[in-house]
């Protein structure tokens, strides 16, 4: 079986060729006016120590735990920034104590009970994708132990309704064999994180995980139609219904939890039928407004393109996709009953008015593989890749997303550029651009999404990558953003972040049930809120 890399992102044999190395060396040297650049050697596991268990299983339990060295360092850290810098530069001083396989539902109920009964804290790992620090292990020390639950045993399709288009799916499955599955009865659910080839059905609603549409079906949300969540205090399982008006909706409380509350271990999700139709075209733009005008009008406009990204002129030259004159909009649409050309043509109308420029490609269904859409898409899926290999450098290249409404869109993102450039030169000393790509679009409003690189060596760069993260948060929500549109809360988003966004009567009541379902707090402390009467220990506060 291939392995997992503990320090960085997917399997030990995938790495940048030499040139690839060499030729971030040089961008690396060029942007910071650097005679040499040093690279950290990808750490060896032999060379990492680590604390012994503090735990031992009970016998009943000894057969779904794992004190195995490997597994411990993978399931230590997610895939953040500040994750993949601790793990190339080896540090591992909390790692869980064990990791837990269940293979059914009974083992996590059994494995929860015994954790309760014991002071021990569960992390749900979902995948491991968790770039907020959501399946950190670091809990603090008022707990015995520290146990990562891995879900990836319960990866079964259980049952598919044709009729209604739905399937009941168990939350370990990950994401590429869901959709193998399904393919083979002509389905789909079409939701494409980044992470998407190392993240569950079972995190993607824990975390209301944003996919591949930019509108319309933008979040999980929109695919759940039931689930069962294993709690501590037992089993929280919904109806399912299409549709229900039976007071606040118990799906909406699970959905977003974060593992505060339970394990998600089964979910019914809506379906589609897969598209046959496709219809794709990228317009460039001379002036960011009109771009920013087309695309409000676009997504006013009822068509529901299921990818409608705007990429400003410098996060299109950094990804292939243009030469850094032009913004562009790329736009695609897709289905599995009609052509879809009469919406591309009616949005390309839109762009027009707006001084857009484009040259429609000849009708392909693999249009939107091609071009300046092509070369943005598999930037997009290398991204992981090539941070790692900053990372080795010491240069921090990270992202941040918000969300905010169309009234106040311009600015918002002219604000959000300048006071966090502003924020990395004071920071570091040195000059940082930050760019911007508008991921989602809603009829009342739009998610940007901006991306950043400064300075920074081996032994500085978690401190500073810290405080350009608490300057991000702080910049996001004190201009009336959100701390995150999709890429969850965690620890990393709660300072000057989500603990001051989030209303304080709605803390009191989500404290409050987490009372109700898990009254010993063992349920990944520190995420959201923390545990009443225990104390946990956060890096980032």
């Amino acid at each position: 079986m291939r392995k997992r890399k503990f320090w960085g992102w997917g399997y030990e044999d995938e790495l940048l060729t030499e040139d690839e190395e060499n030729n971030i060396d040089k961008r690396i040297a060029t942007t910071f006016n650097l005679e040499s650049v040093n690279r950290i050697d990808i750490p060896n596991i032999n060379d990492i120590d680590l604390l012994e268990p503090r735990i031992k299983s009970t016998q009943s339990l000894e057969r779904i735990l794992s004190d195995d060295k490997l597994e411990r360092l993978n399931h230590s850290y997610g895939k953040s920034f500040p994750d993949s810098a601790r793990s190339i530069l080896g540090h591992f001083p909390h790692p869980p104590d064990l990791v837990a396989f269940p293979n059914s539902e009974e083992d996590v109920t059994n494995l929860l009970d015994w954790s309760s009964s014991n002071d021990i804290a569960v992390i749900p790992y979902g995948g491991g994708s968790s770039v907020c620090g959501g399946v950190e292990t670091f809990v603090g020390d008022d707990y015995k132990g520290v146990i990562s639950l891995d879900m990836k045993n319960l990866d079964s399709i259980v049952d598919i309704d044709r009729d209604s288009r739905t399937a009941l799916i168990q939350g370990g499955i990950f994401g590429p064999d869901l959709e193998a599955k399904l393919k083979k009865h002509d389905l789909t659910m079409r939701h494409y994180p980044q992470s998407f080839e190392f993240s569950t059905l079972g995190g993607w609603i824990a975390t209301r995980s944003g996919g591949h549409y930019a509108t319309l079906y933008t979040h999980i949300d929109d695919f759940v139609e039931s689930l069962k969540m294993i709690t501590p205090s037992g089993s929280y399982e919904t109806r399912r219904l299409p549709g229900s008006g039976a007071g606040p909706s118990p799906d909406r409380f699970a959905i977003g939890s974060e593992g505060i509350m339970g394990i998600i271990t089964e979910a019914s999700m809506r379906l589609q039928d897969r598209p046959t139709y496709r219809s794709s075209c990228t317009v460039e733009f001379e002036q960011y407004v009109n771009a920013l005008n087309a695309l409000r009008q676009i997504s006013q406009a009822g068509l529901f393109p299921a990818n409608c990204r705007l990429l400003d002129a410098n996060e299109a030259l950094f990804n292939g996709a243009g030469d850094g004159t032009k913004h562009l909009l790329i736009l695609a649409f897709e289905s599995s009953d009609h052509d879809k050309t009469y919406a591309l043509d009616r949005a390309l109308d839109i762009a027009k008015e707006n001084e857009g420029l484009f040259k429609k490609p000849a009708e392909s269904s693999n249009a939107h593989r091609s071009g300046s859409s092509g070369s943005w898409r598999n930037s997009f899926i290398k991204a992981p890749y090539l941070r790692e290999s900053f990372t080795r450098r010491g240069i921090i290249q990270d992202t941040f997303e918000t969300s905010i409404t169309w009234d106040k869109s311009m600015s918002f993102i002219e604000d959000i550029k300048e006071q966090t450039a502003k924020a990395i030169l004071s920071i570091t000393g040195k000059p940082s651009l930050v760019t911007c790509r508008i991921t989602h679009s809603y009829p009342d409003g739009l998610a940007p999404y901006f991306t950043f690189g400064a300075f920074a060596t081996p032994e500085t760069m978690i401190d500073i990558w810290k405080d350009i993260k608490l300057a991000t948060n702080e910049i996001c929500v004190s201009n009336n953003g959100t701390v995150t549109h999709h890429h969850a809360v965690g620890r990393d988003h709660r300072p000057r972040g989500y603990d001051h966004q989030r209303p304080e009567l709605f803390s009191k009541v989500l404290r409050s049930a987490k009372s109700s379902l898990d009254p010993k707090g063992i349920m990944n402390p520190g995420v959201l809120i923390d545990p009443e009467g225990k104390t946990i220990n956060n890096w980032m506060s």
